[in-house]
């Protein structure tokens, strides 16, 4: 199993970026997908999920309106749309699979390396 997170940049306050979670090794479309984030200093966040079959999506309320996922399972991608960016949104953002979207980072299994976005003006 081997997730790849890519997309992160640099952006403005305000500003848009969209991630992406490619996967391969494994059949995406049977797995949910979480998205994290650990900025300096803090803990892991975990942000959002899409269960498979995309029944269930799902935010935490520091992103909740701006961000939307998504997935593709015949091109194995998840995305994240960002919207809206703020400082605070500035972290290392990461992908990481489960069969459901239950449990906190500990549950989660199969990490990528991580995409860095910076909100700066």
């Amino acid at each position: 199993f081997q997730l790849v997170e890519s997309g992160g940049g640099l952006v403005q306050p305000g500003g848009s970026l969209e991630l992406s979670c490619t996967a391969s090794g494994f059949e995406l479309q049977h797995y949910a997908i979480g998205w994290f984030r650990q900025a300096p200093g803090k803990e892991r966040e975990r942000i959002s999920c899409i269960d498979s079959g995309d029944r269930n999506r799902n935010y935490a309320d520091s992103v909740k309106g701006r961000f939307t996922v998504s997935r593709d399972d015949a091109r194995a991608i998840v995305y994240l749309r960002m919207s809206g960016l703020k400082p605070e949104d500035t972290a290392i953002y990461y992908c990481a699979t489960r069969p459901l979207c239950d449990g906190g980072p500990a549950e989660f299994r199969d990490w990528g390396q991580g995409t860095q976005v910076t909100v700066s003006p």
